[in-house]
């Protein structure tokens, strides 16, 4: 029988892609579709995704509320979809979709939990809800699926912005980073976007690490996607007036520039390689970094065991975590594990 599978931010513009493609390709599937506002008349957003759903009435869907910029939010709904799995519900989760994300590029945001809005959203909060519903996974086939970014990677960085990601050594920054400087203001939000994606892999590599260490979680899976350049999504809304025009061109042109250039990609396309990655049978058993749907190479610091324990530790603190809460039992002093 077929799982369900969640998704975070799914009337995002990858969400959306994911959403349609996986409904088209997979209906055996139950759908957990999580947004911040599930109402289609306040927000437009989620408009397009209840039309989406309404074309397959015959699908098992449930639209989800999940407000990610407060812990306890993300607990209820743990709690909730716990509660609906123990008495079959719904089926056991074969796939968790950890894909919304939110940035700040015109200056620092804060949540409910008075944490910076960036690290929150786009990790903290996935982390929470990742390890609080392990336990109501197919514990044979589940997967993970974290979305990467290529500015993860401190070596490579990105041309839209003169910083680059870091793990800072007060690692509190994160969480409540200091005041940005003048002048700085977008390069500092581009930074703390690409320092949450980088979170976002070392936790791949780390819980691998440690279900391959656990008896019974050991089949589960973790993978990052790096979904390429998606020049078409509406996060872009917050960029420079000069990048939004430039993507705005490549997204006209897009039918003849995606044969030119593979970086550059539309949500359908990563819409269907994220499904793949999650419940696709080629990717059973797959662990790791993916380019799409091909096999890449993380960011060096991101392999690094020392950090992903001390990301580890500290990630555990500022959710309030304790071991009750996760089938992962009280783990957070692994020694990480190296990998692509």
């Amino acid at each position: 029988m077929a799982g369900t599978v969640i998704i975070t931010g799914a009337n995002g513009s990858l969400g959306l892609g994911f959403v349609k493609s996986l409904l088209a390709s997979h209906p055996e599937y139950t759908l957990v579709a999580t947004v911040r506002n599930p109402s289609g008349e306040q927000d437009p957003n989620t408009a397009q995704l209840l039309k989406l759903l309404a074309k397959h009435p015959k699908s098992q869907t449930h639209l989800e509320t999940l407000n990610l910029g407060r812990l306890a939010d993300v607990r209820a709904f743990t709690s909730r979809i716990t509660d609906q799995i123990a008495v079959n519900k719904l089926p056991r989760i074969s796939a968790i979709v950890c894909n919304a994300f939110t940035w700040s590029l015109s200056g620092q945001k804060t949540t409910a939990d008075n944490y910076e809005a960036t690290f929150q959203v786009s990790h903290l909060s996935h982390m929470l809800l990742v390890l609080g519903l392990l336990g109501s996974m197919d514990a044979q086939n589940g997967r993970i699926v974290m979305v990467g970014a290529e500015p993860h990677d401190p070596e490579r960085g990105s041309p839209l912005s003169k910083l680059r990601a870091a793990i800072p050594d007060d690692l509190e920054h994160l969480v409540r980073p200091p005041p940005d400087a003048q002048g700085e203001v977008y390069d500092l939000g581009f930074q703390r976007y690409g320092t949450a994606k980088l979170a976002n892999v070392v936790f791949m590599h780390d819980l691998n690490a440690r279900l391959l260490r656990h008896a019974r979680l050991s089949s589960i899976t973790v993978t990052c996607m790096d979904p390429g350049g998606l020049v078409g999504s509406r996060a872009h809304s917050e960029q420079k007036a000069g990048i939004r025009w430039a993507f705005g061109v490549i997204n006209v042109m897009m039918p003849l520039f995606r044969h030119l250039n593979s970086a550059v990609r539309t949500t359908a396309d990563a819409g269907q390689d994220l499904v793949a990655l999650s419940v696709g049978p080629e990717f059973k058993d797959k662990r790791g970094y993916f380019v799409g749907q091909k096999e890449g190479v993380s960011a060096e610091v991101s392999r690094n065991p020392e950090i992903q324990k001390k990301l580890w530790d500290a990630c555990w603190a500022w959710t309030g975590l304790s071991g009750d809460e996760t089938a992962l039992g009280n783990d957070a002093d692994g020694l990480g594990v190296n990998g692509k």
